[in-house]
């Protein structure tokens, strides 16, 4: 089994990726990622989705090939630069809501959300905020991060970081979650149902 092979892809995501690449942006999510986003986004029928950090809307249109008719998605991203490029693509989906905002803001603004599914591919909500966006979670609801895996496009700095990240979510009660040294390294939490 070839791994790296998918047979479905976003109608749009070639031309997201050329103008992701013009602006010479870095840290967009790879193809296994966004496959694996899609059969997740499956599993959340009627869901209510948040991404966290929109980048250039490559993983939003992996989420939205996955979303049913009924589903909703919310992507945050504090670069209008970017966030225009997702605009200009997906912008005509009527599942999907893009803010241009501080992620650490909205989070704060938007505690009192609840979402299935949490996406989270910037510093708020990852390294900032952590606890704040599970707290969003319903019942049974994923959340799942990516680039745990040594990337040459890391900031100093940002590589001890990623134990300690992974050392604090597997440490936290209510949730569950699985490490795969897959893709950029990806991890995918579930927030339990409480025991009764």
């Amino acid at each position: 089994m070839q791994d790296h092979l998918t047979h479905e892809y976003p109608a749009r995501l070639e031309a997201i990726l050329q103008d992701t690449n013009s602006l010479g942006f870095e840290m967009a999510s790879e193809p296994k990622t966004g496959a694996l986003l899609k059969t997740l986004a499956a599993s959340k029928p009627g869901g209510r989705f948040l991404e966290l950090g929109t980048g250039s809307g490559l993983s939003a249109a992996w989420l939205l090939l996955g979303m049913d008719s009924r589903s909703r998605l919310t992507s945050i991203d504090n670069d209008p630069e970017l966030q225009a490029i997702a605009e200009s693509h997906l912008g005509d989906d009527p599942r999907l809501t893009l803010v241009c905002a501080d992620g650490a803001a909205w989070l704060e603004d938007n505690r009192d959300r609840r979402f299935d599914f949490v996406f989270a591919d910037a510093w708020p909500g990852k390294f900032l905020q952590l606890e704040s966006a599970l707290n969003l979670l319903d019942e049974g609801g994923f959340y799942v991060i990516d680039d745990l895996l040594p990337q040459d496009s890391w900031p100093q700095g940002h590589a001890p970081k990623v134990p300690q990240l992974i050392g604090e979510i597997e440490a936290m009660y209510g949730f569950t979650s699985v490490r795969l040294a897959w893709a950029s390294g990806l991890m995918l939490v579930v927030k339990r149902t409480p025991s009764r």
